[in-house]
């Protein structure tokens, strides 16, 4: 049996992403609360603002459900926006705008996918393309096919396992964020990323036998 890396390694390894993720854009420097009151008198430029603010983090969490397809994730990270703008008047401000974006991103790749199961694993040939060409072949391989069991592993996990820590390692939100948004306390927050973690574990040591 092959030795199987913790879950946490893998979940908090942005290197998958990193060369998916779209260059920064200019930040606004009003307050997220000025530019939300902005945005509920109608005015475009507020909206616009925020989705410079947010957008590279909610396009990173849907490129990591969607094991690296970025054409997919742009499309979902359109989509999530056109859902929040939507539904913007239920933003209660318990949490920070991108916590709550995070929320839709993560409904709406479940919405496309239907349920977890249907979520199909990468092709080699597209696998290979997404890594750092200075790495040898079955390196690379290797590292995708192991990304590519946590992920499916992921998406397998119960609710609420399974929002707790994709919002967490994926979407990085931090536990009070988290606590605030599912009203939990930070201890009860942990748990569930620890009862994750420990379920990742065995799933994956499963199947590397």
């Amino acid at each position: 049996m092959h030795a199987v890396p913790e879950p946490v390694d893998w979940l908090a390894d942005p290197r998958s992403d990193r060369t998916m993720q779209p260059q920064p854009r200019p930040r606004s420097d009003e307050s997220e609360a000025t530019l939300l009151a902005r945005l509920a008198e109608g005015d475009r430029r507020a909206a616009e603002a925020l989705v410079d603010r947010t957008y590279g983090d909610v396009y990173a969490a849907l490129v990591r459900f969607t094991g690296g397809d970025a054409d997919l994730a742009a499309d979902l990270t359109q989509d999530t926006y056109r859902k929040a703008w939507q539904s913007i008047a239920t933003f209660d401000g318990r949490s920070r705008l991108g916590t709550w974006l995070y929320r839709i991103a993560y409904t709406t790749f479940l919405n496309h996918v239907r349920r977890p199961a249907l979520v199909q694993p990468l092709d080699e040939a597209r696998a290979e393309r997404l890594e750092d060409p200075g790495t040898g072949q079955e390196e690379r391989l290797q590292r995708r096919r192991a990304a590519e069991r946590l992920r499916r592993a992921v998406l397998a996990l119960p609710e609420p396992l399974r929002f707790t820590v994709t919002a967490h390692y994926w979407g990085d939100v931090p536990v009070r964020e988290l606590a605030a948004a599912e009203e939990l306390t930070g201890a009860a927050v942990r748990k569930r990323l620890k009862t994750a973690r420990e379920r990742l574990r065995l799933d994956l040591e499963e199947t590397t036998r």
